[in-house]
Protein backbone atom coordinates (compact mmCIF):
# COMPACT_ATOMS: atom_id res chain seq x y z
CA UNK A 1 0.00 0.00 0.00
CA UNK A 2 0.93 3.28 -0.61
CA UNK A 3 1.88 5.91 2.26
CA UNK A 4 1.78 9.56 2.17
CA UNK A 5 5.45 9.74 1.86
CA UNK A 6 4.99 7.91 -1.65
CA UNK A 7 2.44 10.41 -2.67
CA UNK A 8 4.76 13.27 -1.47
CA UNK A 9 7.94 11.86 -3.75
CA UNK A 10 5.50 11.88 -6.27
CA UNK A 11 4.01 14.88 -6.28
CA UNK A 12 7.07 16.72 -5.51
CA UNK A 13 6.47 18.46 -2.11
CA UNK A 14 6.55 17.56 1.68
CA UNK A 15 4.91 15.01 3.17
CA UNK A 16 3.21 18.48 5.19
CA UNK A 17 1.86 19.43 2.39
CA UNK A 18 0.07 16.22 0.81
CA UNK A 19 -1.38 16.39 4.57
CA UNK A 20 -2.46 19.86 4.32
CA UNK A 21 -4.08 18.99 1.07
CA UNK A 22 -5.71 15.95 2.72
CA UNK A 23 -7.26 17.67 5.78
CA UNK A 24 -7.77 20.90 4.44
CA UNK A 25 -6.01 22.16 7.50
CA UNK A 26 -3.73 25.30 5.75
CA UNK A 27 -3.87 26.96 2.25
CA UNK A 28 -2.32 25.21 -0.76
CA UNK A 29 -2.47 26.51 -4.04
CA UNK A 30 -4.34 24.88 -6.40
CA UNK A 31 -1.79 23.59 -8.76
CA UNK A 32 0.10 21.85 -5.97
CA UNK A 33 -3.48 20.37 -5.17
CA UNK A 34 -3.91 19.14 -8.21
CA UNK A 35 -0.18 17.08 -8.27
CA UNK A 36 -1.23 16.00 -5.03
CA UNK A 37 -4.69 14.57 -5.99
CA UNK A 38 -3.06 13.29 -9.15
CA UNK A 39 -0.15 11.47 -7.12
CA UNK A 40 -2.93 9.77 -4.86
CA UNK A 41 -4.95 8.86 -8.04
CA UNK A 42 -1.91 7.35 -9.75
CA UNK A 43 -0.87 5.45 -6.72
CA UNK A 44 -4.04 4.31 -5.05
CA UNK A 45 -3.87 5.82 -1.94
CA UNK A 46 -6.81 6.44 0.35
CA UNK A 47 -6.12 8.55 3.52
CA UNK A 48 -6.81 6.65 7.11
CA UNK A 49 -9.92 7.93 7.99
CA UNK A 50 -10.14 6.43 11.61
CA UNK A 51 -6.87 8.06 12.34
CA UNK A 52 -8.35 11.43 11.09
CA UNK A 53 -11.47 11.08 13.11
CA UNK A 54 -9.46 10.16 16.42
CA UNK A 55 -7.25 13.78 15.54
CA UNK A 56 -10.23 15.77 14.53
CA UNK A 57 -13.06 14.15 16.16
CA UNK A 58 -14.74 14.50 12.68
CA UNK A 59 -15.49 11.61 10.84
CA UNK A 60 -18.27 12.91 8.10
CA UNK A 61 -19.77 9.84 9.24
CA UNK A 62 -23.77 10.20 9.87
CA UNK A 63 -25.99 7.43 11.66
CA UNK A 64 -29.50 6.19 10.66
CA UNK A 65 -31.25 4.17 13.76
CA UNK A 66 -34.96 3.01 12.68
CA UNK A 67 -37.22 0.04 13.43
CA UNK A 68 -37.02 -1.76 10.53
CA UNK A 69 -39.40 -5.49 10.85
CA UNK A 70 -38.94 -8.61 8.47
CA UNK A 71 -42.78 -9.02 8.04
CA UNK A 72 -43.42 -4.98 7.46
CA UNK A 73 -43.37 -3.29 3.90
CA UNK A 74 -43.10 0.31 6.07
CA UNK A 75 -39.76 -0.95 5.88
CA UNK A 76 -39.89 0.59 2.06
CA UNK A 77 -41.13 3.57 4.08
CA UNK A 78 -37.99 4.16 5.72
CA UNK A 79 -35.61 3.42 3.51
CA UNK A 80 -37.06 6.10 1.22
CA UNK A 81 -36.09 8.06 3.97
CA UNK A 82 -32.70 6.76 3.75
CA UNK A 83 -32.53 7.96 0.40
CA UNK A 84 -33.22 11.13 1.13
CA UNK A 85 -31.15 11.17 3.49
CA UNK A 86 -28.18 10.07 1.43
CA UNK A 87 -28.69 11.93 -1.78
CA UNK A 88 -28.33 15.59 0.86
CA UNK A 89 -25.05 13.74 2.50
CA UNK A 90 -23.49 12.55 -0.88
CA UNK A 91 -23.88 16.61 -1.66
CA UNK A 92 -21.85 17.75 1.23
CA UNK A 93 -19.39 14.43 1.36
CA UNK A 94 -20.67 12.72 4.54
CA UNK A 95 -21.53 8.88 4.50
CA UNK A 96 -24.05 7.33 5.71
CA UNK A 97 -24.13 3.94 8.65
CA UNK A 98 -27.55 2.15 9.54
CA UNK A 99 -28.50 0.12 11.67
CA UNK A 100 -31.72 -1.44 12.79
CA UNK A 101 -33.53 -1.49 16.27
CA UNK A 102 -35.95 -3.91 15.50
CA UNK A 103 -38.76 -2.04 17.04
CA UNK A 104 -37.36 -3.42 20.44
CA UNK A 105 -36.16 -0.32 23.24
CA UNK A 106 -33.42 -2.68 24.55
CA UNK A 107 -32.09 -3.38 20.77
CA UNK A 108 -32.44 0.26 20.54
CA UNK A 109 -30.57 1.42 23.10
CA UNK A 110 -27.73 -1.15 22.36
CA UNK A 111 -27.20 0.62 19.24
CA UNK A 112 -27.20 4.27 20.75
CA UNK A 113 -24.18 2.52 22.74
CA UNK A 114 -22.78 1.47 19.85
CA UNK A 115 -22.90 4.72 17.86
CA UNK A 116 -21.33 6.50 21.03
CA UNK A 117 -18.42 4.60 20.46
CA UNK A 118 -17.85 4.97 16.60
CA UNK A 119 -17.43 8.61 16.66
CA UNK A 120 -20.43 9.81 14.33
CA UNK A 121 -20.83 13.55 13.20
CA UNK A 122 -24.87 13.27 14.21
CA UNK A 123 -27.65 10.73 14.41
CA UNK A 124 -30.95 10.81 12.70
CA UNK A 125 -33.20 8.49 14.94
CA UNK A 126 -36.98 6.80 14.30
CA UNK A 127 -37.59 5.84 17.73
CA UNK A 128 -39.79 2.78 18.52
CA UNK A 129 -43.08 2.85 20.58
CA UNK A 130 -44.20 6.12 22.50
CA UNK A 131 -42.93 5.11 26.01
CA UNK A 132 -40.49 6.97 27.58
CA UNK A 133 -37.51 6.29 27.37
CA UNK A 134 -35.34 8.92 28.76
CA UNK A 135 -33.22 9.44 25.43
CA UNK A 136 -31.19 12.25 27.56
CA UNK A 137 -29.62 9.33 29.58
CA UNK A 138 -28.54 7.23 26.38
CA UNK A 139 -26.70 9.67 24.04
CA UNK A 140 -23.30 10.92 24.97
CA UNK A 141 -23.82 14.73 24.03
CA UNK A 142 -20.58 14.26 21.46
CA UNK A 143 -22.67 15.06 18.49
CA UNK A 144 -26.33 16.55 17.83
CA UNK A 145 -29.38 14.29 17.30
CA UNK A 146 -32.86 14.27 15.09
CA UNK A 147 -35.45 12.69 15.05
CA UNK A 148 -38.53 11.39 12.39
CA UNK A 149 -41.38 9.82 12.24
CA UNK A 150 -42.17 9.91 15.81
CA UNK A 151 -42.14 11.85 18.20
CA UNK A 152 -40.52 11.02 20.99
CA UNK A 153 -41.90 11.32 25.06
CA UNK A 154 -40.18 12.73 27.46
CA UNK A 155 -37.62 14.20 25.24
CA UNK A 156 -37.05 17.89 23.92
CA UNK A 157 -35.07 17.99 20.65
CA UNK A 158 -34.92 18.30 16.62
CA UNK A 159 -38.09 16.59 15.06
CA UNK A 160 -39.20 16.19 11.28
CA UNK A 161 -43.10 14.62 11.58
CA UNK A 162 -45.66 14.10 9.00
CA UNK A 163 -48.68 15.72 9.71
CA UNK A 164 -50.79 11.73 10.22
CA UNK A 165 -54.16 13.51 11.82
CA UNK A 166 -54.76 16.02 9.42
CA UNK A 167 -53.85 13.13 6.52
CA UNK A 168 -56.45 10.68 7.92
CA UNK A 169 -58.83 13.72 8.75
CA UNK A 170 -58.81 14.33 4.82
CA UNK A 171 -58.99 10.78 3.78
CA UNK A 172 -62.55 9.83 6.50
CA UNK A 173 -64.01 13.00 5.37
CA UNK A 174 -63.80 12.05 1.92
CA UNK A 175 -65.39 8.62 2.53
CA UNK A 176 -67.56 10.16 5.01
CA UNK A 177 -69.23 12.61 1.77
CA UNK A 178 -69.55 9.83 -0.06
CA UNK A 179 -72.29 8.47 2.29
CA UNK A 180 -70.64 6.10 4.65
CA UNK A 181 -71.44 6.15 8.58
CA UNK A 182 -69.95 2.90 9.51
CA UNK A 183 -65.88 3.44 8.65
CA UNK A 184 -63.97 0.74 10.26
CA UNK A 185 -60.50 1.90 11.36
CA UNK A 186 -57.61 -0.67 11.04
CA UNK A 187 -54.16 0.29 12.80
CA UNK A 188 -51.13 -1.61 14.09
CA UNK A 189 -50.28 -1.64 17.90
CA UNK A 190 -51.46 2.31 18.95
CA UNK A 191 -48.73 3.66 21.65
CA UNK A 192 -46.86 4.66 18.65
CA UNK A 193 -47.22 8.40 18.44
CA UNK A 194 -48.47 8.11 14.58
CA UNK A 195 -50.35 5.07 15.37
CA UNK A 196 -52.46 7.59 17.70
CA UNK A 197 -52.30 10.38 15.67
CA UNK A 198 -54.15 8.75 12.57
CA UNK A 199 -56.72 7.47 15.43
CA UNK A 200 -57.27 11.22 16.60
CA UNK A 201 -57.58 12.58 12.55
CA UNK A 202 -60.34 9.49 12.32
CA UNK A 203 -61.99 10.47 15.32
CA UNK A 204 -62.47 14.68 14.46
CA UNK A 205 -63.30 13.80 11.27
CA UNK A 206 -66.38 11.87 12.28
CA UNK A 207 -66.84 14.50 15.30
CA UNK A 208 -67.26 17.40 12.78
CA UNK A 209 -69.84 15.62 10.38
CA UNK A 210 -71.93 14.56 13.87
CA UNK A 211 -71.16 10.69 13.63
CA UNK A 212 -71.33 8.86 16.71
CA UNK A 213 -67.91 7.42 17.33
CA UNK A 214 -68.34 3.38 17.46
CA UNK A 215 -65.26 1.46 19.35
CA UNK A 216 -66.42 -1.34 18.20
CA UNK A 217 -65.52 0.12 14.45
CA UNK A 218 -61.20 0.55 15.86
CA UNK A 219 -59.72 -2.89 14.94
CA UNK A 220 -56.14 -2.81 16.41
CA UNK A 221 -53.19 -5.72 15.92
CA UNK A 222 -49.70 -6.27 14.90
CA UNK A 223 -48.70 -4.93 11.73
CA UNK A 224 -48.98 -8.12 9.64
CA UNK A 225 -50.50 -8.78 6.93
CA UNK A 226 -52.42 -11.75 8.29
CA UNK A 227 -53.93 -9.63 11.38
CA UNK A 228 -54.95 -6.96 8.21
CA UNK A 229 -56.67 -9.51 6.91
CA UNK A 230 -58.38 -10.59 9.90
CA UNK A 231 -59.60 -7.44 11.15
CA UNK A 232 -61.01 -6.70 7.69
CA UNK A 233 -63.23 -9.94 8.00
CA UNK A 234 -64.30 -8.66 11.47
CA UNK A 235 -65.51 -5.39 9.87
CA UNK A 236 -67.37 -7.07 7.14
CA UNK A 237 -69.40 -9.11 9.36
CA UNK A 238 -69.43 -5.96 11.41
CA UNK A 239 -71.53 -4.31 8.64
CA UNK A 240 -69.25 -1.13 7.99
CA UNK A 241 -69.36 -0.25 4.24
CA UNK A 242 -66.40 1.51 3.75
CA UNK A 243 -62.30 0.91 5.90
CA UNK A 244 -59.44 3.12 6.47
CA UNK A 245 -56.32 1.05 7.30
CA UNK A 246 -53.71 3.02 9.08
CA UNK A 247 -50.28 1.35 7.25
CA UNK A 248 -49.30 -0.60 4.44
CA UNK A 249 -48.81 -3.91 5.45
CA UNK A 250 -52.31 -4.14 6.98
CA UNK A 251 -53.70 -2.22 3.94
CA UNK A 252 -52.50 -5.29 1.69
CA UNK A 253 -54.04 -7.99 4.25
CA UNK A 254 -57.48 -6.25 4.18
CA UNK A 255 -57.36 -6.14 -0.03
CA UNK A 256 -56.96 -9.76 -0.06
CA UNK A 257 -59.55 -10.28 2.37
CA UNK A 258 -61.71 -8.97 0.33
CA UNK A 259 -60.31 -10.01 -3.13
CA UNK A 260 -61.09 -13.49 -1.28
CA UNK A 261 -64.45 -12.95 -0.61
CA UNK A 262 -65.55 -11.25 -4.00
CA UNK A 263 -66.07 -8.13 -2.05
CA UNK A 264 -66.92 -5.46 -4.39
CA UNK A 265 -64.33 -2.43 -4.25
CA UNK A 266 -66.00 0.45 -4.03
CA UNK A 267 -69.64 -0.80 -4.09
CA UNK A 268 -69.88 -3.23 -1.57
CA UNK A 269 -66.51 -1.62 0.40
CA UNK A 270 -64.63 1.23 -0.33
CA UNK A 271 -61.32 1.13 1.16
CA UNK A 272 -58.19 3.73 1.68
CA UNK A 273 -54.99 3.03 2.86
CA UNK A 274 -51.73 5.12 4.51
CA UNK A 275 -48.39 5.63 2.24
CA UNK A 276 -48.32 5.13 -1.36
CA UNK A 277 -46.97 1.70 -3.32
CA UNK A 278 -46.22 0.34 -6.39
CA UNK A 279 -48.98 -2.13 -5.88
CA UNK A 280 -51.53 -0.07 -4.77
CA UNK A 281 -52.02 1.80 -8.30
CA UNK A 282 -52.28 -1.90 -10.01
CA UNK A 283 -54.86 -3.24 -7.55
CA UNK A 284 -58.41 -3.79 -9.03
CA UNK A 285 -59.47 -1.17 -8.32
CA UNK A 286 -56.42 1.46 -8.18
CA UNK A 287 -56.03 1.93 -4.39
CA UNK A 288 -56.66 5.59 -3.04
CA UNK A 289 -54.04 6.40 -0.62
CA UNK A 290 -52.68 8.80 1.87
CA UNK A 291 -49.06 9.42 0.64
CA UNK A 292 -46.23 9.92 2.85
CA UNK A 293 -43.18 12.62 2.30
CA UNK A 294 -40.56 10.15 3.16
CA UNK A 295 -37.48 11.08 0.68
CA UNK A 296 -38.54 14.77 2.07
CA UNK A 297 -38.19 14.00 5.44
CA UNK A 298 -35.03 12.06 5.21
CA UNK A 299 -34.00 15.34 3.53
CA UNK A 300 -35.42 17.43 5.99
CA UNK A 301 -33.93 15.80 8.77
CA UNK A 302 -30.03 15.62 7.50
CA UNK A 303 -30.50 19.41 6.41
CA UNK A 304 -31.42 20.24 10.10
CA UNK A 305 -28.78 18.09 11.57
CA UNK A 306 -25.69 19.31 9.29
CA UNK A 307 -26.85 22.64 10.65
CA UNK A 308 -26.04 21.87 13.92
CA UNK A 309 -22.78 19.95 12.76
CA UNK A 310 -22.11 23.42 11.60
CA UNK A 311 -22.79 25.00 14.76
CA UNK A 312 -26.30 26.10 15.15
CA UNK A 313 -27.45 25.94 18.69
CA UNK A 314 -30.46 28.07 18.55
CA UNK A 315 -33.52 26.44 20.32
CA UNK A 316 -35.20 23.46 19.04
CA UNK A 317 -36.63 23.06 15.73
CA UNK A 318 -40.31 20.93 14.99
CA UNK A 319 -40.79 20.75 11.15
CA UNK A 320 -44.24 19.21 10.85
CA UNK A 321 -44.66 17.79 6.36
CA UNK A 322 -47.87 17.58 4.85
CA UNK A 323 -49.23 14.26 3.55
CA UNK A 324 -50.83 14.01 0.38
CA UNK A 325 -54.24 12.28 0.05
CA UNK A 326 -54.38 10.24 -3.47
CA UNK A 327 -57.72 9.63 -4.54
CA UNK A 328 -57.93 6.34 -7.18
CA UNK A 329 -61.07 3.99 -7.70
CA UNK A 330 -61.04 2.38 -4.17
CA UNK A 331 -63.51 5.09 -2.48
Amino acid sequence: MASIKDVAIKAEVSTATVSHVINGTRYVADKTKEKVYAAMKDLDYSPNMVARSLRSRKSNTIGLLVPLLAEDTSNFFFMSIANGIEQVLKENGYNLVLSNSNENADMEKDQIKVFNRQHIDGLVIAPVNGKEHRYEDQFNGEYPVVFIDRRPQGYKGDTILVNNRQGTKEAVEVLLNKGHEKIGFITGTLGITTSDERLEGYKESLAQHHIAFNKSYIKEGPATFQKGYQLAEELHKEGVTALFVANNVMTMGSVSYLQANDVKVPDQMAIIGYDDYDWMKIASPPLSVVRQPAFEMGKAAVEQLLKRIHGDTEGTNEVMLNSELVIRGSC
